[in-house]
């Protein structure tokens, strides 16, 4: 029977290793729960979150504009360059420890003064006991070794998800990106092509 006992142990490992992440996740949402801002300043990459939440709302103006048929080419164009350059500027000062946490414990950044839609439920980290890691551990996508990807919450349509992705660095896993849900992606993409139009024309005009 020796020769079962090295690959018992190298998938009994591998079971550890996939398992950390969710420990992680774990320590995460109890951290949100307690707001404790400087725990979630230790374990995000801020920067990478930024550079992703500008990706995400830019994408969703420049796909708003292309289906306005209103729109010639070089405007759209415009548009989304500007769309680029107003979201940098934004993610600065609107990615913060406090805004994660407000993001993560329903799924909405109230901080943000976006109205959530009536058919947008509450979708935070619930994991207030180690039970419930169960359903994010079946549907989590390990990408390598060093990255894996986690909806939440896991039992919603795609569209409602929000998907956190952490990566490994050292002996510890951090939040290195939130991909938004669809309906919340919208709202930011909308509110940034306001305040774009506004800014086309000129403090003078209506």
């Amino acid at each position: 029977m020796r020769w079962l006992a090295v690959p018992l142990a190298i998938a009994f490992g591998w079971l550890l290793f996939t398992l950390s992440p969710l420990w992680a996740l774990y320590d995460l949402a109890r951290a949100v729960r307690a707001r404790d801002v400087a725990y979630v300043e230790r374990h995000v990459n801020f920067r990478t979150l930024r550079l992703s939440l500008v990706r995400q709302t830019s994408a969703a103006v420049k796909a708003a504009a292309d289906s306005n048929p209103g729109l010639e080419p070089r405007e759209r164009q415009q548009l989304s360059d500007a769309a680029v350059g107003l979201a940098l500027a934004l993610a600065e000062t609107m990615v913060t420890p406090e805004t994660v946490i407000d993001l993560l414990d329903d799924g909405w950044p109230q901080r943000l003064d976006l109205p959530r839609p009536e058919t947008q439920p509450a979708a935070g980290l619930n994991l207030d006991r180690i039970g419930k890691l169960v359903p994010y551990y079946l549907t989590s996508e390990m990408r390598g070794f060093r990255t894996v990807v986690v909806p939440v919450p896991p039992e919603a349509p795609r569209a409602l998800q929000t998907r956190i992705r952490m990566r490994l660095r050292g002996w510890s896993w951090r939040l290195i990106d939130i991909e938004v849900n669809e309906a919340l992606r919208q709202r930011m993409a909308a509110g940034l092509a306001k305040t774009i139009a506004k800014a086309q024309q000129g403090p003078g005009r209506n």
